[in-house]
């Protein structure tokens, strides 16, 4: 009954909004379009509170009944937004949501205040936000009470002034409740990270990072040294890296401190790649894996696809492989080397894993950006159910996407179609019409498949 009521109730407030959108306005006055944005306002705030309950309930009850694999991707793929929007809605519902806990009992509210203001549609995602990562970021010396007053202060405030007015305001009260920047180990450790955002146009790429003391110690060091004028100079053909640098290479050196930190990362990075300390990651050696044709390399011209999923100008390349020899990847004649290993051995072989590099580049679930260095081999016919381990029965997928994929209906399931790329089947749950799906995210030379709007059979 609860089901139907709900069903019933979603009904109609799609009708009614869809009717608020079609009342003209052309005769309204300025006031009177201002008041009425204002009240579409209200209901947008009213809206993501409604779902809280709903998001809560199902992290409670887990993914079972989709044959598992993880909520936020179900959430992303369902509703089509990205898993990282998925992500921020579950963690916003664990806040302001009653949850339960493993013996039954249930647990308050962590944020109580900031769920009933937006829950009566006085506060907006913004502030919601802005509320959230103060209260996530204040160290763990600050005692309940505390932050229970601030909450309760913050909410206050957001009723009346703006996210951005919010946030300045939570930075005074923050500063206030944490005097001494007493912040723990624990505080730091849970602020550490390292973020590579994807390549830009141009191929750059920028990031950001939050590095612990001992993280940020090794660095200063390295740099202090790696890092000084003349040193790890790029178009030299023997750059200085240990020792002094020659004078005339120091004069030379034109070079800003922030590019020369960078030339310094990546002599250090490529000495450890070529060290071959680093051993093996799924069956490989730790090394840069390039994908390019023949033309390409003679031509000097184009761009490589590295094992990660990256692109890399071919002279880039070229200078890259006379340093660090990769393992690279030519279209080319058949070189006679064993692809085909029938039921011999389940597990892909160093050739086979090369070949895949080469022809998947990554991940082949749809949308994936995952780089095939971080993929496992997957059998498009599985090996339980009699495949083989040949290179056309071979796919790569990342390990998130490889535990979706399963035999029942619950699950994911994948085929090769004409034009030889790796079909994905969604199941009912996420895509009832059951339409086939190709990555185009590591191919996007490629155009749609001609069995792209086939029918599984």
């Amino acid at each position: 009954m609860n089901s139907e009521r709900i069903a019933e109730a979603v009904a109609a407030a799609e009708t009614a909004v869809a009717a608020l959108g079609e009342l003209p306005v052309d005769t309204m006055l300025a006031p009177e379009l201002l008041d009425t944005i204002a009240g579409i306002a209200r209901i947008a705030r009213l809206l993501p509170g409604t779902e809280r309950a709903a998001l809560a309930r199902l992290g409670e009850l887990g993914t079972e009944a989709f044959g598992g694999g993880r909520l936020g991707l179900i959430l992303a793929d369902r509703l089509r937004i990205t898993p990282a929007d998925a992500g921020r809605r579950m963690h916003e519902a664990a806040d302001l949501t009653p949850l339960t806990a493993l013996n039954g009992e249930p647990l308050p509210i962590r944020l109580p205040h900031t769920a009933a203001a937006e829950r009566r549609g006085d506060i907006g995602p913004g502030h919601v936000k802005v509320i959230r990562d103060f209260s996530h970021h204040l160290p763990a010396a600050v005692g309940p009470a505390d932050r229970a007053r601030a909450e309760e202060h913050l909410v206050d405030l957001s009723t009346r002034m703006r996210p951005d007015e919010v946030k300045r305001c939570a930075q005074r009260i923050a500063a206030h409740l944490n005097p001494d920047d007493a912040f723990s180990e624990r505080d730091r450790a849970r602020k550490r990270f390292f973020h590579l955002k994807p390549q830009d146009v141009d191929m750059m790429r920028s990031g950001s990072f939050c590095v612990d003391p001992e993280l940020g110690a090794y660095l200063e060091t390295i740099f202090a040294a790696l890092a000084a004028p003349g040193m790890c100079l790029p178009e030299d053909a023997e750059p200085t890296v240990a020792g002094v640098p020659d004078p005339d290479a120091v004069s030379r050196d034109a070079r800003t401190p922030g590019q020369r930190r960078h030339d310094a990362l990546t002599v250090l990075c490529r000495d450890a790649l070529a060290s071959g300390r680093l051993g093996s990651h799924r069956g490989l050696p730790v090394t840069v894996i390039a994908t390019a044709t023949v033309r390409e390399l003679q031509d000097h011209a184009g761009v490589a696809t590295t094992g990660c999923g990256s692109l890399l100008p071919m002279r880039e390349l070229i200078r890259l492989a006379g340093r660090s020899l990769p393992y690279l990847a030519i279209f080319d004649d058949h070189s006679g080397r064993p692809l085909h290993l029938g039921r011999a051995r389940r597990l892909a072989s160093v050739d086979q894993r090369i070949a895949l590099h080469a022809a998947d580049r990554g991940c082949t679930f749809p949308g994936c950006p995952s780089g095939a260095t971080v993929c496992e081999t997957h059998h498009l016919r599985e090996w339980s159910d009699g495949g083989a381990t040949d290179i056309d029965n071979l796919t790569l997928v990342c390990p998130t996407h490889h535990r979706m994929i399963g035999t029942d209906g619950r699950r994911w399931r994948t085929r090769r179609n004409t034009g030889g790329r790796t079909q994905w089947i969604a199941p009912h749950h996420v895509d009832p019409s059951g339409r086939p799906r190709v990555n185009a995210y590591h191919h996007p030379a490629d155009g749609p498949p001609a069995d792209a709007s086939s029918r599984p059979p």
